[in-house]
């Protein structure tokens, strides 16, 4: 419909009764075309209404049309009984859209601005002052990881994951779900910054973050009280975190949390779920196989053995060596599993060849000690 007075066409849609008073006070992020408009339900509104931005009969119903889905699933989200439990892979999907929007370099976003007798002017920034400013952004966001507080990279990431779980028909998700939201949003945006900042040094190749992220699936909706309990209670990467809760009140570096969370994402995405009760051995031992096949994209070789044993079968054997002590899981699967290093080769003996041991007693012999001491010279022979 058309705005009394204009020719620019209008959204307008009444809000169910049924999740009115849930709805007041919340802010939307519309869909308007390419662009994202701001609504913000009011205490006394009864309905939607927000501009199209176009004239165009087509184009109109096009924009109603999505900007109409987009308020269902709104409503869908508020009409949830509970919060949605996330697995890791779905917090990584979400997280992809964050990492698209900031690491398209074509996209015309202006840092600053500046105030002339003309008006506002975008004040631009050369490549160098763009590169420092991503490289400082990055690096903010990987002490933030490093730190693993949630509740220190909510206020920045919040308002960016609220929007995107209404879009996906989610009002609120667990608290585990929202830790994972705010790490795998932390990691993507990092992952982002550091894209830009190669961009702006001219490097514009492929990288290997650019198809990290996987496919969106629509989650379950929530289920009774205990048995959504019973899967938070079991799901590998909720064990990652009770884990860290424990050990970090113990002193553990944030570094070993950072290799054990990224060990358990991939063993997450390998079996493609997240339900600690069914892992058995066999599946760890096809994990540790993927891994050793699986090539750095660093070193453009395979991961070492070293790497998998030390990093990957040791943080899954302490993790689930937890979970098992903490009545979270009936067993091990890893307690029997390992991989056999081989013995360096053998290129020459430990000891040094007559030829070594003469040349060095020569050097030892020959050596004059100008204006030290007798003593400190005979110690040096």
């Amino acid at each position: 419909m058309k705005r009394s007075g204009s020719s620019v066409h209008q959204l307008v849609q009444r809000i169910p009764t049924d999740v009115l008073e849930k709805a007041r006070g919340r802010r939307l992020a519309v869909p308007i075309g390419d662009e994202t408009a701001t609504f913000v339900i009011s205490e006394r509104a009864v309905d939607v209404r927000i501009s199209l931005k176009t004239r165009d009969p087509a184009e109109a119903r096009a924009r109603q049309s999505k900007a109409g889905s987009y308020l269902q699933d709104v409503w869908r989200a508020l009409r949830a009984s509970g919060p949605i439990v996330l697995t890791h892979q779905q917090a990584t999907a979400l997280a992809g859209d964050l990492y698209r929007a900031w690491a398209d370099a074509s996209a015309d976003r202006t840092i600053a601005i500046t105030h002339t007798p003309a008006g506002w002017v975008p004040d631009r920034c050369t490549p160098e002052e763009e590169r420092a400013g991503f490289e400082a952004a990055a690096n903010k966001l990987c002490a933030d990881i490093e730190a693993g507080e949630a509740a220190d990279i909510e206020p920045t990431l919040g308002p960016l994951i609220d929007p995107l779980l209404l879009r996906k028909g989610i009002d609120r998700v667990d608290a585990d779900s929202r830790a994972m939201l705010l790490d795998a949003f932390a990691r993507s945006l990092r992952d982002a910054f550091r894209r830009r900042q190669r961009q702006a040094e001219g490097d514009y190749t492929a990288h290997p973050t650019d198809n990290r992220h996987p496919e969106w699936t629509q989650p379950k909706s929530p289920e009774p009280a205990s048995r959504l309990s019973a899967s938070t209670k079991t799901s590998l990467t909720g064990l990652v975190a009770a884990w860290w809760a424990e050990r970090k009140a113990a002193g553990l570096k944030p570094s070993t949390h950072e290799s054990y969370w990224n060990t358990m994402a991939n063993f997450v995405a390998f079996l493609k779920h997240d339900d600690a009760a069914r892992v058995t051995a066999a599946n760890v031992i096809a994990f540790k196989d993927h891994r050793l096949a699986t090539i750095n994209p660093r070193s453009g070789k395979p991961i070492s053995a070293k790497t998998v044993k030390e990093n990957d079968i040791a943080g899954l054997r302490t993790i689930f060596a937890w979970a098992v002590a903490n009545q979270r899981m009936a067993s091990n699967p890893v307690k029997e599993v390992t991989l056999k290093l081989g013995k360096p080769k053998k290129l020459r003996s430990k000891g040094f060849t007559d030829e070594e041991a003469r040349a060095i007693l020569e050097a030892a012999s020959a050596y004059q000690g100008g204006t030290e001491r007798p003593q400190t010279t005979a110690a040096k022979r």
